[in-house]
Order: C-alpha cells, then sequence, then structure tokens
C-alpha cells in the first residue's frame, strides 16, 4: 500500500510532535495527558502560536500503531491536537487507543468532517473558517478565542450551536491577554452561562 493510501485510512499520520505534559486549559486543566500534535492546519488563525504545525508536509508521515505505544507507556488520557488534526482520518488511531484502554480527548476548530471515536471534543471555533454543521451537538466543549470585543459576539453566536450540556469558555488570545482578562472576567460575570479558560501552561513554563 503506497504511503499516500495508509495516510488516506489513517494509518500514517503527519505527526508534529508527541509529549506528556499538563492539559493548560478548559475543561480539563491541570490534569495530565499525553499530547499527540498533527501537522496540517487550512485554518491559519495569524495569532497562532504552532504555525509550524500548518504545512503537513514537513512532518513526518508516522505509523498510528507507533503513536498509541508511545501514548500508552504515559497516561490514561490522551490529547490529538494541531493543527487541525480532523483534516486526517481519526477513525483508526481512536480506535488503537480505546482498544489500549485510554480516554482520548480531541481540539478541533470543527473546520473539517468529524472522524474517530472521541470521549471529549473540545471546538473552538474561528470566524475565518466555520466549523461544519454536524460537530456542534457533539462538542462537550466550546472554547472562543477572545482577542477583541467583537469576539464576544462571535461567542454567542457559536454558543447557539452547541447542546445545552455543552462547557462554554472565553479564553483571551495570548498576545493581549492583560488587556483582555478584565474584560472577560467582567463579561463572564454578567453572563455565568460562560467560563474563563487561561493558558495555565504558559504560566507554568510548561508545553
Amino acid at each position: 500500500m503506497t504511503e499516500q493510501a495508509l495516510l488516506n485510512k489513517g494509518q500514517l499520520l503527519p505527526l508534529m510532535e508527541e509529549f506528556y505534559t499538563i492539559q493548560g486549559e478548559g475543561f480539563h486543566t491541570g490534569k495530565a495527558a499525553y499530547f499527540i500534535r498533527i501537522g496540517g492546519c487550512d485554518v491559519g488563525c495569524h495569532w497562532c502560536d504552532v504555525k509550524e504545525s500548518w504545512n503537513a508536509a514537513l512532518h513526518p508521515a508516522t505509523s498510528a500503531d507507533t503513536i498509541v505505544e508511545n501514548a500508552k507507556k504515559y497516561s490514561n488520557t490522551v490529547v490529538i491536537t494541531g493543527g487541525e488534526p480532523l483534516q486526517w482520518n481519526m477513525d483508526y488511531i481512536t480506535k488503537k487507543l480505546h482498544e489500549n484502554g485510554l480516554k482520548i480527548h480531541l481540539e478541533t476548530s470543527g473546520s473539517s468532517k468529524l472522524t474517530g471515536h472521541w470521549d471529549w471534543i473540545c471546538l473552538s471555533p474561528k470566524k475565518n473558517k466555520l466549523p461544519v454543521q454536524e460537530i456542534y451537538p457533539m462538542a462537550h466543549e466550546l472554547k472562543i478565542i477572545i482577542r477583541s470585543k467583537q469576539d464576544f459576539n462571535f461567542a454567542e453566536e457559536q454558543a447557539e450551536k452547541v447542546s445545552v450540556d455543552c462547557e462554554l469558555y472565553l479564553q483571551p488570545e495570548w498576545s493581549v491577554r492583560e488587556k483582555m482578562v478584565p474584560l472577560i472576567t467582567d463579561y463572564v460575570m454578567q453572563n455565568p452561562k460562560w467560563k474563563v479558560s487561561i493558558q495555565t501552561h504558559k504560566y507554568l513554563n510548561i508545553p
């Protein structure tokens, strides 16, 4: 089978990096987790802090079986992130991770069709490429990055599309956090369906 065919099946994935750390943001903040960062992204946020992930061709096509073997040595929780992992078929790797008794979390913009079987889906929509409709009701967590006051309107628009059980988070874009944190704090106090998410891993100086 060709490399492209294996990539299409998700048996190979463009692996940018994998590492064991503490989840730094959102609902599972503080939890130890093994992160799998997949290369390739079609969204391209100008404030992205892992722009080197965008070009999948820069990252080696790696056996999903090898990734699973590495992951199971560390934690019972795995986070698959990117880039945008849903650009690739996630069915194979999530099946293998579950067979090894691991819980699997997805971090996604939702810009591509949902594949794979997940224990937790963190949906972080972006204005320049909105999520596909099918992913909204599947999200366990909605995380909106706040860079300006206009982003609160976007957050409310997106919150209307997820399930009533979805956890709602507002997170300051890191480069403007000092300006945005007071606005987010005030907004959450006035709209308590939302919670504040902070990138605690950056304060802790861990990956």
